[in-house]
């Protein structure tokens, strides 16, 4: 190797980012091909988001706010907390990487649920944590079993709610219950990176589980409903002495100036944003039928993508839909986890999935 790169960086697997509908068609020799692969929506910004990026590209010769204080402050008033219990980073991953680097020394043990969230090993593992991984049941968590995971060297607990990749999630009121249980030394996280796409009748871990706990912690983006997935942009709420922690791993400048506008003008579009939602909820709704009616046995999906459990199968299945130009994520001897797209999209999918099988 050129350099000595530390042992812990050398032995890290590379994430491996959902597969482009390009790449796909190059692969294959093929045309036309949709991805499906990245939860992304399949939509552009609505068009006041659209004008605030516009205006902010004029300005780039110019550092943005380090600390995103206008963002800050919107996303405070919109949620209704004090400015001092939230922070911004470079997505919610960003987040995530900076709490493994806050909280994390050589040996430190980090708990979750497996299969989650990919990165959740590879930051631990960065930083020289040592990953504490538990079972999901019937592709969900087992909250008593995280519980019963968690040592004196825990130092971080991730959750996923929606799980990433398999759509399933935890109420606020077992949330709750949870942290009772978790010694305050140990900051649980709370990644809701599909908050929007959620069932509000599981109740809202912002008001319903930070201000009972210190030790909680909440994700969210702006990546996946609000569309804005390129400009890489999330946010944090928790304890005001959380946020001032992990804002010293900051990266400088991290959240970009079109970012923090695009976000800012995505918070006063909130209504119309949602409206985009509750198309994509009424697909979800479509799909979830189809794949039932076509006798597949898969969990309730509560993000924008459902998890279809195909083990052994997987491999060829993903590879047999991806030649038919239908672009999937596979997780090897797991599982498919498709993006719900748009009405033609998603009956590509489904013509297709029926074909291969």
């Amino acid at each position: 190797m050129i350099g000595r790169p530390r042992a812990a960086v050398a032995a890290l697997p590379a994430y491996r980012p959902g597969k482009a509908a390009a790449q796909a068609e190059a692969e294959h020799g093929i045309s036309g091909a949709i991805k499906l692969a990245s939860n992304e929506t399949p939509w552009p910004p609505v068009p006041s988001v659209a004008a605030a990026i516009a205006e902010a590209a004029a300005g780039v010769n110019r550092y943005a706010d380090h600390r995103a204080g206008a963002l800050r402050a919107a996303l405070a008033a919109s949620m209704g907390i004090d400015e001092s219990a939230v922070t911004v980073g470079c997505g919610s991953a960003g987040l995530l990487q900076q709490l493994c680097l806050t909280y994390v020394d050589p040996g430190d043990e980090v708990v979750y649920p497996w299969r989650s969230f990919e990165v959740y090993p590879v930051f631990t593992r960065l930083a020289g944590g040592v990953p504490v991984t538990v079972p999901l049941v019937d592709h969900a968590f087992d909250l008593d079993a995280v519980a019963a995971a968690v040592t004196p060297r825990t130092k971080l607990v991730f959750l996923a709610s929606p799980n990433n990749p398999t759509g399933t999630a935890v109420s606020a009121e077992a949330l709750d219950r949870f942290l009772s249980k978790v010694d305050p030394g140990t900051l649980v996280v709370i990644d809701e990176a599909y908050r929007e796409f959620n069932d509000p009748e599981l109740g809202d871990p912002v008001t319903d589980v930070v201000p009972r706990h210190d030790h909680c912690a909440v994700l969210r983006t702006f990546s996946k409903a609000h569309g804005l997935a390129g400009l890489r942009v999330g946010y944090m709420i928790a304890h005001p002495e959380v946020v001032a922690s992990v804002d010293k791993t900051l990266v400088p400048f991290a959240v970009n100036a079109i970012a923090q506008a695009a976000a800012i003008a995505a918070i006063g579009a909130a209504d119309e944003i949602l409206e985009r939602v509750a198309t994509l909820e009424a697909e979800r709704l479509r799909v979830v039928a189809a794949l039932d009616a076509a006798g597949h046995d898969f969990p309730r999906p509560h993000a924008n993508f459902v998890w279809l459990p195909f083990g052994e199968r997987t491999d060829d299945l993903s590879l047999s839909l991806e030649r038919r130009g239908v672009v999937v994520r596979p997780f090897p001897g797991e599982g498919l986890r498709v993006t719900i797209g748009t009405a033609e999209e998603n009956d590509r999918f489904l013509r297709t999935l029926a074909e291969v099988l």
